[in-house]
């Protein structure tokens, strides 16, 4: 009796320490997936505040935009003030349509979290409102600069035209200077040659005695000159005698110490108010 006493107190005592570690065991895993579901949460939570604050700093810039806007449309006399408000405008909208975005991604992150807190729901709803009012404002805000269009598109007309105008006047201006330039070296170029009878001769310059009676003379034997930088034409011999018209008194044959002739031309303009071409009959 008394054995089997002791053999019912043994398997009494392994099956309680069985039992202890089993509990012990149950107690682990029920903590490692509580820890699981908190961490779950955690995450979630960091990624939906984190979405929120991120929708949240975007309304303080469009609020920073709305404030510029006022400001400058208060004073908007020149083109670099209408392209700020323009620019602010477009950055307005374009973090409007990001909020937006945002606001519908909190929506769908909130369906599909495990989080059910009333307060993250009522939080959303807000920015919805928030979103809504703003659209409003920027409607109210466009309506103003509307009002406005007509003298900023005055504005813009009135330095478009005259823009235009001074690109007008500006070609103008080229296009006389260019006329001036090829007027005045047309009207101060002229072509000279010199040489023996023989020479001119056989470039049909001279015929029957007389210069530049025909025209089939050969244009490429002259050179071209401009009378009001060429005055003086050395000659190298010791004959000369133009054989075109030019008046008397605007040009002198000078000899040098080798007796050799050089045309010094002293009035331009009238030397050559007869003809352009001046031909030289030297020896």
């Amino acid at each position: 009796m008394k054995k089997i006493f002791l053999l019912v107190a043994g398997i009494a005592v392994m099956a309680s320490c069985t039992q202890n570690g089993n509990q012990n065991n149950t107690a682990e895993k029920e903590t490692d997936s509580l820890q699981t579901v908190i961490n779950q949460k955690d995450n979630e939570l960091n990624d939906l505040m984190g979405t929120f604050n991120e929708i949240q700093e975007g309304f303080n810039r469009i609020n920073e935009a709305q404030g510029r806007v006022n400001m400058l449309s208060e004073n908007a006399e020149n083109n670099s003030t209408v392209q700020n408000i323009q620019e602010n405008m477009q950055f307005i909208e374009e973090t409007m349509a990001e909020n937006q975005k945002l606001i519908e991604e909190l929506q769908k992150k909130l369906k599909n979290s495990s989080i059910n807190a009333a307060k993250f729901k009522d939080a959303v709803n807000s920015l919805t409102a928030q979103l809504n009012e703003k659209n409003k404002e920027i409607e109210d805000l466009r309506a103003q600069l509307s009002a406005k269009d007509i003298q900023i598109a005055q504005l813009g007309d009135s330095v478009t035209n005259l823009t235009s105008e001074n690109t007008k006047i500006k070609e103008e201006s080229d296009m006389n200077a260019r006329i001036a330039k090829t007027q005045g070296e047309q009207l101060n170029t002229a072509w000279y040659v010199f040489g023996t009878n023989s020479e001119l001769k056989e470039r049909r310059i001279l015929v029957g005695g007389k210069a530049l009676t025909t025209n089939d003379f050969d244009k490429d034997y002259f050179t071209k000159i401009d009378i009001r930088k060429t005055t003086v034409i050395p000659l190298g011999s010791k004959s000369a005698k133009l054989m075109t018209a030019h008046p008397s008194g605007t040009y002198s044959l000078l000899k040098d110490a080798k007796g050799e002739y050089t045309l010094r031309i002293t009035n331009p303009t009238k030397f050559w108010s007869i003809s352009k071409y001046l031909v030289i009959k030297v020896r």
